[in-house]
């Protein structure tokens, strides 16, 4: 048996059948894993990557780098992530510890519950249920603090995008054709947008955003007479977004009532103070040791300490023992996942609204008492605990079945739990020589949430509808609260050391692809590339975080690479096995850095041809 050194996992043994890269390729392996010295960016967009290491070429950092994908994400993917959207960041800058910056919005001053009277349920489309946008301030609070170049370099690529085009994706194509007749006949500002002389674009045509364009290049350009100091002018672009023009024409275009994707009209609760009053912040992340590393997630106003319960039901149900490519293995993480995503439905919430016992939930007693839970068949029911004596509250979910009529009201253009690619979200890792490590999971503000403010460019973002109506709900609507989003980045850390970023689009199932992908790094004796690429799975027995907020009891998605007699014994332990496509489940991404000799490593996601490394 031969063994090989990888930074993120240390010495592993290699399965005999397995020889080494320089004689094939490893089994799962549609490219090769990226290694290096200089700098690594890895994201759902191959022109995004090239930006980020563009900047690292031109001696900014990995903050600098990171920022300037950001941007260029929210152009170059507009139907699964924008400026009015939001994103969760979480970094170690060398020398320093892992932080969070948060950049999601909360919901407006006038959210109360009366606000929403006579709905069951918040919409997922239009511009009630947006959140005040977050991601811009985030990412240029990032660059401030610890970036080093000029705003005008971190906007640029994505200003030249939108001015001169970008080629789109089938993807994008397909979104706008889903939600044309919405353009059509609710959002003409969407359609002026999106369809040229009332047609859906061609697949690979260049799209330009000029009005997007001009909103990037006009914060740059009053940044830069405001004063002649970097942090300044950053200071002041962010000024700008929040109380100048930007605000505005914001304010301006949700004054009047404006329908959503279903054709009910409704009127914004944003005001000129929501968006004034809010800023992006730093706060600490929740770790957990495993396996000799650190993980580190957002607080539980993110689904990241879901990843985290995940790992230490892991621990005590010893799936680490198990062959990451069988039957067993599928069986105990879903079952764990199953427990775990029942905690976070009763439980997860803003934290400074509502005392949730995290603590606890992270707990080795815990995890302890629950495992029992997991048997030889799988589970029909969900099952949240009650830590500390806290009593469970599950709001009533709907049946299965994701309708036409749904998909145009609003959840998440995300991949259905079935497995077909609807859109999704975005990610992007980067790390640099010194070892600036950075994880993003951008979202919202997608083409099909909301129509297009046309003095902007872009439309606002729907965040909201992940709130629930019942105020018995941990995440009961509120004035001033995140959301608790399915966004969720992942930073690893060993002795201290960033050693590796990690993420994935795909809503509800982000911290079941992400959970699968780091433990068949940590026990299957796979590099990152190769992780990447083997054969995905997930629950659907898990409530879905959008509207119209439904559930599968016992549903299983497996693409269809899983081997047939895998399939047949998950059957027989009484999962409802849903095949999907082969390359169908995941858009993971991630770098790595070895902190003993400085080696550097990063893969993507081939599915959907579309995510790219980048690095030297």
């Amino acid at each position: 048996m031969s063994f090989t050194k990888y930074p993120f996992m240390g010495w592993y043994p290699r399965p005999p059948d397995q020889r080494e890269l320089s004689v094939r390729m490893p089994e799962f392996m549609t490219r090769p894993e990226l290694r290096g010295s200089f700098g690594m960016v890895s994201s759902t967009h191959w022109l995004a990557s090239g930006v980020g290491m563009s900047i690292l070429e031109r001696g900014g950092n990995a903050f600098d780098a990171a920022a300037a994908t950001g941007f260029t994400l929210q152009v170059v993917e507009p139907h699964l992530n924008g400026p009015g959207g939001e994103v969760p960041i979480i970094f170690q800058a060398a020398g320093g510890a892992p932080t969070v910056l948060c950049g999601q919005g909360t919901m407006p001053a006038a959210a109360t519950a009366g606000a929403f009277a006579g709905m069951d349920r918040i919409p997922g489309s239009g511009v009630l249920p947006a959140c005040v946008p977050g991601a811009f301030d985030a990412w240029l609070l990032l660059a401030r603090d610890h970036g080093t170049m000029p705003l005008r370099d971190l906007l640029s690529p994505a200003i030249g995008y939108a001015r001169r085009g970008y080629p789109l994706m089938p993807q994008v194509v397909d979104k706008i054709t889903q939600v044309r007749r919405v353009f059509e006949t609710l959002w003409p500002t969407s359609a002026a947008l999106w369809l040229s002389g009332r047609s859906v674009p061609d697949a690979d045509s260049f799209h330009r955003n000029p009005a997007l364009a001009s909103t990037f290049q006009r914060l740059v350009e009053d940044a830069e007479r405001s004063s002649g100091t970097r942090e300044n002018q950053i200071d002041e672009a962010r000024r700008i977004w929040r109380e100048g023009f930007v605000a505005e024409a914001i304010l301006g275009f949700v004054s009047d009532p404006i329908p959503d994707g279903s054709g009910e009209y409704h009127r914004a609760l944003l005001d000129g103070d929501d968006l004034a009053d809010w800023r992006a912040s730093y706060e600490d992340p929740v770790s957990l040791d495993y396996a000799g590393r650190t993980v580190h997630k957002t607080g539980p106003w993110g689904q990241g300490p879901v990843f985290l319960q995940q790992l230490r039901l892991a621990d005590a149900l010893g799936t680490g023992e198990a062959d990451v490519l069988s039957a067993d293995f599928i069986h105990l993480v879903t079952e764990a996942a199953k427990l775990s995503f029942a905690d976070r439905e009763a439980f997860y919430a803003d934290p400074g609204f509502v005392d949730v016992p995290l603590p606890t939930l992270l707990s080795r007693d815990y995890a302890k008492e629950r495992a029992p839970l997991v048997g030889a068949d799988a589970s029909l029911e969900l099952r949240p605990g009650s830590p500390d004596d806290h009593t469970p509250f599950l709001p009533e979910l709907r049946p299965t079945g994701t309708t036409e009529a749904a998909d145009l009201a609003g959840g998440e253009p995300t991949v259905n739990r079935a497995g077909e690619q609807r859109g999704d979200t975005c990610h992007l890792d980067v790390v640099d020589a010194d070892g600036n490590t950075v994880s993003a999971t951008p979202s919202g503000g997608w083409l099909a949430s909301s129509p297009v403010i046309p003095e902007l460019g872009f439309p606002l973002g729907t965040r909201g509808q992940m709130f629930w109506l019942d105020p018995r709900s941990a995440s009961a609507v509120g004035p001033g609260r995140r959301p608790r989003t399915t966004l969720t980045p992942t930073l690893v850390t060993r002795d201290s050391e960033p050693v590796a970023a990690l993420g994935t689009p795909g809503g509800d199932q982000q911290d079941q692809w992400s959970l699968t992908y780091f433990l068949r790094l940590v026990h299957g004796g796979m590099n990152l590339q190769e992780a990447i690429d083997a054969p995905m799975f997930h629950s659907n027995a898990v409530p879905s975080s959008f509207y119209p907020r439904e559930m599968s009891p016992g549903e299983l998605t497996v693409e269809s690479r899983v081997g047939e007699d895998v399939r047949t014994e998950l059957r027989r332990r009484g999962h409802r096995v849903v095949v999907s496509e082969p390359w169908s489940l995941g858009r993971l991404s991630a770098v790595s850095r070895d902190p003993e000799t400085g080696v550097l490593r990063a893969a993507a996601n081939p599915r959907g041809a579309q995510g790219y490394a980048a690095g030297r």
